[in-house]
């Protein structure tokens, strides 16, 4: 919780931004553009990013007024602690990691959709099937082949990480604006209609996988100690970056539904990758290049996460809120080693849920997003209320309005996920939400059974105040 020496304070600004944007853009663009489309319209799917665009910002906001005052390890941790105490800083914390988490094994199944697209034949092997889907050996392998390399990369350490996450991300940057381009010059306004499809309905079907698309830029948070910046920087490149991330995702849906009719997107395996081939007169080298820049997005999001993910865990444990070896730091690299080892355990085994595993991710850790990002405009609020004399070098103005519309759409979004709604949850999503509630209650109460309440106030107290 401190500033703890054996934490490197390394984080530049151009390390910082790689960071959250290429955490926010992922695979999903690559992905799942078309069901963005098909959902809900081509427009529809702009007004849904535009709606999730808004609250992400706002929430952006809130995030960076905060992280800036507390530039500490863990983020929500600090911030919900500070203005609620230990519990509501436990469920914050909890919440946002399995956002996190759910973005890893997300990514660790995404991997092998890759390889069929470009090699042929790619899956052999059947293992067996889920909801329809056959599952075969050499999916599985590509995907858990992935996710040991990318734990190694994060076990070596942060500045390691954010070397290997600049080149990616100027990868993802080269063929999303080769896309973009390309579908501008070649495609047809015609080919966007219908421009709303299934109403309001379709609509809020996409608006609730948008906090999975845009999660990252929360990661600055997690790893505030380790960035060597001004701390009102620290809060513009958060901004800056979910401003970039918005305007990304509405370019692409943009570009696709230019190039692709309704029918074309439903015949695709990989919509963005084939939108990319038909905007330069059916090249599949191009279609191959943008899935290439794909690749480059599942490892900046994958790295990412593991970022946040183990910074948060690291923050928990030594807080004394999860076991205390979970904030144990390598003694070479000075990473949460094993804080990044428990995470690789759930990411390495997601492939063997097959592709349908996609879906249930997406929708089931954007739930613990919204949750969090909720707790964390609530902290905002209480805390300019609480500790109004809390030195705030990245300052909102107009008090707490922003706090308020960003809470008030947080639990708007949260609404959309539970029974009865048009975009409720699925069996599979509740019953992975339902096994992440119960292993935080395990090993909060283990915890707290013996470290005790007094030993995490403390610890929290202390890391807060040594920041002033």
């Amino acid at each position: 919780m401190s500033n703890d020496p054996n934490l490197l304070k390394v984080l530049k600004n151009r390390d910082v931004l790689a960071l959250a944007f290429g955490a926010m853009i992922g695979w999903g663009w690559v992905v799942t553009a078309g069901l963005w489309i098909t959902e809900a319209g081509s427009l529809g799917a702009i007004l849904a990013f535009v709606i999730g665009g808004i609250l992400v910002l706002l929430v952006g906001l809130t995030y960076a007024e905060l992280a800036s005052a507390m530039p500490l390890a863990g983020g929500e941790h600090v911030y919900t602690f500070k203005a609620m105490g230990r519990l509501p800083s436990f469920i914050a914390t909890w919440a946002i990691t399995f956002g996190y988490v759910s973005v890893i094994a997300f990514e660790a199944v995404a991997l092998p959709t890759v390889f069929e697209y470009i090699v042929p034949n790619f899956s052999q092997g059947y293992m067996y099937t889920i909801t329809g889907w056959d599952v075969t050996v050499t999916w599985v392998a590509v995907g858990m082949l992935g996710s040991i390399i990318i734990a190694w990369i994060n076990y070596r350490g942060i500045k390691f990480t954010s070397a290997v996450t600049m080149i990616l991300t100027l990868l993802i940057l080269i063929s999303g604006l080769l896309l973009i381009t390309g579908s501008t010059a070649a495609g047809d306004v015609q080919n966007m209609q219908p421009f709303f499809e299934l109403g309001m309905a379709g609509i809020l079907a996409v608006v609730i996988m948008t906090p999975f698309m845009f999660v990252g830029f929360d990661v600055i948070p997690q790893a505030a100690e380790e960035i060597n910046l001004p701390r009102k920087r620290i809060g513009q490149l958060l901004i800056f970056s979910v401003a970039l991330a918005v305007v990304w995702y509405i370019a692409i849906i943009f570009g696709v539904s230019r190039v692709m009719d309704p029918a074309a997107i439903s015949g695709s395996d990989l919509v963005t990758a084939d939108a990319m081939a038909t905007a330069f007169g059916g090249s599949q080298m191009m279609g191959n290049l943008l899935v290439i820049g794909g690749i480059g997005g599942i490892l900046t999001s994958w790295l990412g996460f593991y970022v946040g993910g183990s910074r948060a865990i690291y923050a928990l444990a030594r807080a004394g809120m999860l076991p205390k070896s979970l904030g144990d730091l390598h003694p070479k690299y000075r990473t949460p080693y094993k804080a990044i080892l428990l995470i690789a355990v759930p990411s390495t085994l997601a492939p063997l849920l097959g592709r349908p595993a996609l879906v249930w991710f997406v929708e089931a850790g954007g739930l613990g997003l919204v949750i969090a990002w909720f707790m964390v405009a609530v902290s905002f609020i209480i805390l300019r209320k609480k500790a109004p004399e809390m030195k705030r070098p990245f300052r909102l103005s107009g008090g707490t309005t922003i706090g308020w519309v960003a809470a008030f759409m947080s639990a708007g979004v949260v609404l959309l996920y539970m029974p009865g709604m048009p975009a409720s949850l699925g069996t599979w999503e509740w019953v992975i939400v339902g096994g992440w509630i119960l292993l935080g209650i395990i090993l909060y109460n283990y915890s707290m059974k013996k470290y005790g309440k007094d030993y995490a106030d403390n610890h929290m107290k202390k890391g807060i105040e040594r920041i002033g």
